[in-house]
């Protein structure tokens, strides 16, 4: 093709004139906030132009053989472009640049006043294509009429190399965990509070990497602080080895010129973002010996998860619940799908030291490595959390999207009543403590929608629960008392930005609250004695900051979450269905008369999923290129019983 037919090309495929004074986008891969994820691909923009081919300056024509050569632009781009693409790019690093609180914990003070807090952060490496990851601590100390004041450390301490960490019951020990990039062995480190007092290389022969992905992840301590259960990929199977000969059936682990490792049998994995990551497997380290042993009794067939300790007593051998998912069927993809079939399992936990050597004496019976569901009367239960005392064993249930197939349905909570004998566990009843909502009323409760549990959500009544939940388009903050039933919103109701409870603080939360176009705040949430309702202060962090220009171009912005009414009401729609569906709109403060501005359409939101109105480093920076925006929560009409967000 010839230079001018490629020019005739470009010039075609230019967008009109009227929509020219703000930079368009001819290839566009934007993201928003899910209820499921907010790291997704950052837009990509290519701009039209109209200036010829590698210009070169009058001057350097000129001076001719002695000047330096002009620089040569690509096609398509002229220098007016260029200088756009410089300035647009620092924009979106200056965006990139925003930290994001992943995690909080909170410890109590050695003096009985006030509390240390501790954040988890990450920032994005651009360079590196990986996120940054590291903590800030703060003194948390309450001070009259009510109010709260945090003494933050003056610098953050980063955490290279870290995937995970969690510090145990009492707050005198930290787990850091450091997954290998290849065959390495997985680094376990206990830390107390002035120096590093353990340190064990997990070999790959044992297990692979932990897993930290937020789903099959869990890491628990138990109650006595010496041993600490996980989750971890399990070891790579022994490959098959042949020779000119054919199959050798003693390998030997040394390399020889004339043999060759097969791959193996296929396994299949769990889809998206799994690939590569072998069967997780629950493994239990002692943290004094350093001896690492799995826990025996679970199927091949069974992919495990979200690891707790169950409460222990004194005549009885020490019991782990976990989540397991059944992969006897086929695993079709984990990741954003809550419609996987799965169940709460109990498993006799390993032992250790001289525990261990009387156990080898005695003969080993089924019963001892008998794994056993207890909630084979439900489809789906995940997320298992203990009270205080005990005495009652939570978890949530995505059975309707188990049973409509829908990814993202809403949930219920339920309850088991911990028997003291685990015999009796078997025929433990479970009780619906959070049914799902069929049809809410206007501005009523709609159902439990992702919800998730705090690592410690209890408040100090040992009843009361705090858990994270979508409410329309937006996060909120929910108290259940699992004694009566009561289910209270702790953030505000008139609030359309979305609220995420942290930790607790006695029985006080701390939280971050966020919208499209205002950066995540810390907020501090405690009740007055003589009054039920929460009150919320917000607290001035240095994690959140972000560049003058950035906070300019985003409080000329504004947000709304728009209630659209469903046109074609028929005889034949459910109530659920005939109501209306929710949109976020961002746009500018202040607009001329007749000025319009681009629109931009996300129409992700529903059926399975929800976007929420948080922040966005994508959205935003969007918004502030002059962009108006629509993010579209659809509704499934005809699965609006079970998808009522």
């Amino acid at each position: 093709m010839g230079l001018a037919a490629k020019k005739s090309i470009v010039a075609a495929n230019r967008p009109r004139e009227f929509v020219r004074r703000l930079p368009l986008p001819t290839i566009l891969i934007p993201s928003f906030p899910t209820a499921h994820s907010s790291l997704l691909p950052t837009p990509i923009k290519l701009a039209p132009s109209s200036a010829p081919i590698g210009r070169v300056s009058a001057a350097a024509r000129m001076e001719g053989s002695k000047a330096a050569p002009a620089k040569t632009l690509p096609l398509g781009l002229d220098p007016t472009m260029e200088e756009e693409y410089e300035s647009q790019s620092k924009l979106l690093g200056e965006f990139a640049s925003i930290s994001s609180i992943d995690k909080a914990w909170t410890f109590k003070s050695e003096n009985g006043i006030g509390s240390h807090a501790m954040f988890a952060i990450s920032q994005a490496n651009l360079l590196a294509n990986q996120r940054r990851k590291s903590i800030l601590s703060a003194n948390v100390s309450k001070g009259s009429n009510s109010s709260v004041c945090f003494q933050w450390a003056p610098f953050p301490v980063e955490m290279t190399g870290v995937a995970t960490m969690l510090p145990s019951p009492s707050g005198s020990k930290l787990l850091v965990v450091r997954n290998p990039e290849s065959e390495s062995p997985v680094q376990f480190e206990i830390w107390s509070q002035s120096h590093l007092e353990k340190e064990f290389q997990i070999p790959q022969s044992v297990h692979g990497s932990v897993y930290t992905d937020g789903w099959f992840e869990g890491i628990s301590w138990n109650s006595d602080e010496t041993h600490i259960a996980y989750v971890a990929e399990e070891p790579t199977p022994a490959k098959p080895t042949f020779d000119g000969q054919g199959y050798k059936k003693c390998g030997s682990e040394e390399k020889d010129c004339g043999s060759w490792k097969g791959v193996g049998e296929w396994e299949e994995e769990w889809g998206e973002t799994y690939a590569g990551k072998r069967r997780p497997v629950i493994f239990i380290i002692d943290i004094n010996s350093g001896e690492v042993q799995p826990v025996k009794g679970i199927s091949k067939h069974l992919s495990a998860g979200q690891v707790v300790w169950a409460p222990s007593t004194e005549t009885s051998p020490q019991y782990l619940i976990f989540v397991g998912w059944s992969s006897e069927t086929r695993k079709l993809g984990i990741k954003y799908c809550y419609n996987r079939p799965c169940g709460l399992y109990a498993a006799r936990a390993p032992f250790f030291g001289s525990d261990a050597k009387r156990e080898q004496k005695r003969e080993i019976s089924e019963e001892d490595l008998l794994v056993l569901n207890v909630t084979q009367g439900i489809s789906s239960a995940f997320f298992p959390v203990f009270s205080p005392d005990g005495k009652h064993l939570l978890f949530l249930s995505a059975r309707n999207s188990v049973d409509s197939g829908a990814h993202s349905a809403t949930e219920s909570l339920h309850r088991i009543d911990w028997p003291a004998n685990l015999q009796a566990l078997s025929s433990a009843k479970i009780v619906e403590m959070i049914s799902v909502v069929q049809c809410p009323e206007d501005g009523g409760f709609p159902g439990i929608y992702n919800g998730s549990f705090l690592r410690k959500p209890w408040l100090s009544d040992g009843t009361t629960i705090v858990l994270n939940s979508v409410w329309g388009s937006s996060e909120v903050i929910l108290s259940v008392n699992v004694s009566s039933g009561d289910l209270t919103r702790i953030s505000p109701s008139d609030s359309n930005a979305a609220w995420r409870a942290l930790t607790l603080n006695d029985d006080n939360i701390i939280a971050v609250s966020s919208s499209p176009i205002d950066l995540p705040e810390i907020k501090y949430g405690y009740k007055e004695v003589q009054d039920d309702a929460w009150n919320w202060s917000s607290v001035r962090s240095p994690m959140i900051k972000c560049s003058a220009r950035v906070k300019s171009l985003l409080s000329s912005r504004e947000f709304n979450i728009l209630k659209i009414p469903v046109k074609d009401v028929s005889a034949n729609l459910t109530k659920g269905a005939s109501k209306p569906y929710e949109a976020i709109q961002v746009s500018r403060t202040s607009k001329k008369y007749g000025q319009l501005d681009p629109l931009i359409v996300f129409l992700h939101g529903g059926p399975h999923a929800v976007s929420l109105s948080s922040f966005s480093k994508n959205i935003a920076f969007l918004a502030s290129l002059g962009y108006s925006l629509l993010i579209v929560n659809y509704r499934l009409v005809r699965s609006s019983k079970v998808l009522q967000f």
